[in-house]
């Protein structure tokens, strides 16, 4: 089933991935049955997975989130469990670091950001979190990204902070 849904993607998007045939991206999925688990999970949490080309010298297909908006189960959620610890009044139900590491996914970086908003416009109502490096994450802070007036904006905000706009979005190499 998650085949056809990601054939139907691939087939409907084609300038997410021109240089890519079907045959192929098949091929690699059907070699890694754990990659399709992955994406049966993000799929699940509304993720709509597509590929995004490759990573270059390794030759490994990016799959990341591809829906218009976050996706819509990975909302108001805070950064990272550091974060949803020290959180003593209203906590979120989780953080986006570890829902990524249940799904099997990793945070996309700011430069994958981009890389996904090249191909289209996502996040116009929402936001994502976005891997934070260790010198803004030690000082309490955590980095989110949205699409506003035609630009991409990346953000700083408490990584304890969550609002029911905001999820995050993630990739997986197969």
């Amino acid at each position: 089933m998650i085949l056809e849904i990601l054939e139907k993607r691939f087939t409907d998007n084609r300038s997410r991935h021109p240089e890519l045939d079907w045959q192929y991206v098949e091929n690699r999925l059907k070699n890694d049955p754990q990659a399709l688990v992955v994406l049966r999970k993000m799929e699940e949490s509304g993720g709509e997975p597509d590929t995004i080309g490759s990573d270059g010298p390794s030759g490994r297909l990016i799959f990341c989130d591809c829906s218009k908006e976050s996706p819509s189960g990975r909302r108001s959620l805070c950064y990272d469990r550091e974060a949803l610890e020290k959180r003593a009044k209203n906590p979120p139900s989780g953080s986006a670091e570890q829902e990524a590491l249940e799904i099997g996914i990793s945070l996309l970086t700011e430069e994958m950001y981009f890389r996904l908003q090249s191909l289209g416009e996502f996040d116009l109502k929402t936001s994502s979190w976005i891997w934070t490096p260790h010198s803004v994450r030690t000082q309490g802070g955590a980095l989110f990204c949205e699409r506003r007036y035609g630009r991409v904006f990346t953000f700083h905000n408490g990584a304890d902070s969550y609002y029911s706009v905001r999820g995050f979005r993630g990739y997986v190499l197969v």
